[in-house]
């Protein structure tokens, strides 16, 4: 993200936000359907910028390790014990601290273990890594293409070949967005296909590859800081059309998140949208979160007001999880108050089955669980087959939050 002038709110958004609605009240703890154990399970660090958290098994043991895109720092691995408490295995990546905003993981070279791939923004020094499959990595960045100002990340084979490709959301001057196709006949190296999108300037700030159109292929939902979003529709060999005629957008997003998935149980994918109303300056932009319904055919209409709830904070990041056990998908979403740049408390959006949202963090998750929020990472990360939460932020705290199974009066 573009660096505001945050500093001078630091000190007094942490203390004003303890002094936010609801922070103060009594919680009953038997109803939370999360531990905040963030204090005993995870390295401490409360000014780092733990931007993108990822859970993915590095060191082949059947549990999830943490990855941490880390901006204006040396990029993380935390070692899972099996139980949930991590601790930093160092000297892993790169001792240079870059801006890094995401990193995402796919097998590139095709030897069994996982790789990552980290996108910075301001420094443009993108990473990549090829895993060992013993916690250890060996830095392969020079077989990327190129540098940019990057912000938007996502992975997955795009032209059907079985390998998994790259784009890049680019912002800045040259902010036309990558594609970097995986070669075939040298698994793990790249070719350029940029001209397979459409060659606009949107500043993305998030990319999601998703089949939306139900035609066995991977689109394309970008989520940019200038409007409009945008739909780009895979034609099965990586070559992506615009589909604008199929996503209402009523209002203009500042849009920093996008999610693909299931939101009212008909079996397609629909879309949510977590948007800012500026980043760390002026309420400008509305920030309410959007959701748009598939009719089932890849067209999506903006159905917010009757299914989310009205909220003023802007979100940088939200992750669907069903923490209620109810066989549906509902949301957290991570938020920060602006203007000021406060922390807030996580929200918990609970879904009916039908994709109507309720708010129900108030008794739902600690009050101590207060961030400014950014990328959530879900997975079940003690093995007690209850999906966990590991929340990024900005200057404050990287958060962990434990599933609990409750009995519902």
């Amino acid at each position: 993200m573009k660096k505001t002038s945050y500093l001078p709110f630091l000190l007094l958004s942490t203390l004003l936000c303890y002094a936010c609605e609801g922070y103060g009240q009594q919680q009953d703890s038997s109803r939370f359907y999360f531990d905040d154990v963030t204090d005993t399970h995870i390295p401490l660090d409360p000014e780092a910028h733990a931007l993108n958290p990822l859970l993915i098994d590095v060191d082949g043991d059947d549990d999830l390790d943490a990855v941490l895109a880390m901006e204006l720092d040396e990029n993380r691995l935390y070692i899972n014990d099996g139980t949930g408490r991590f601790v930093w295995k160092k000297n892993v990546f790169s001792a240079v601290k870059h801006d890094t905003e995401h990193v995402r993981a796919a097998d590139f070279n095709q030897d069994g273990h996982m790789d990552l791939i980290f996108v910075a923004e301001d420094d443009q020094n993108h990473e990549l890594y090829f895993g060992n499959g013993d916690g250890s990595f060996k830095d392969m960045s020079s077989q990327l293409l190129a540098r940019s100002e990057a912000n938007g990340l996502d992975v997955g084979d795009v032209n059907g070949d079985g390998l998994p490709d790259i784009v890049v959301g680019n912002s800045g001057e040259k902010g036309q967005n990558f594609l970097w196709l995986n070669d075939a006949d040298k698994p793990g190296q790249f070719m350029e296909a940029n001209a397979t999108l459409p060659q606009v300037n949107d500043a993305t700030q998030s990319i999601n590859l998703a089949d939306v159109d139900g035609d066995g292929d991977l689109d394309m939902l970008v989520g940019n800081e200038v409007p409009p979003n945008r739909l780009l529709l895979n034609n099965g060999n990586g070559v992506f059309s615009e589909g604008a005629e199929a996503l209402e957008l009523p209002v203009p997003l500042e849009t920093r998140m996008v999610l693909a998935f299931d939101a009212d149980g008909d079996g397609d994918l629909d879309i949510v949208f977590s948007n800012l109303t500026s980043n760390g300056r002026n309420y400008e932009k509305d920030p309410q979160m959007r959701i748009l319904i598939n009719d089932g055919q890849g067209n999506f209409q903006d159905e917010s007001e009757a299914r989310l709830p009205e909220n003023r904070f802007s979100s940088y990041a939200s992750n669907f999880i069903d923490f209620d056990d109810d066989g549906d998908l509902d949301l957290l979403v991570g938020t920060i108050r602006i203007p000021g740049f406060e922390p807030d408390k996580i929200r918990a959006y609970e879904n009916d089955g039908k994709g109507v949202f309720s708010d129900i963090s108030d008794f739902a998750i600690p009050n101590q669980t207060v961030a400014r929020g950014w990328d959530i990472a879900i997975g079940d990360v003690n093995g007690d087959g209850i999906d966990d939460a590991m929340i990024g932020g900005w200057g404050t705290q990287l958060r962990l939050l434990l599933g609990r199974k409750i009995e519902k009066p």
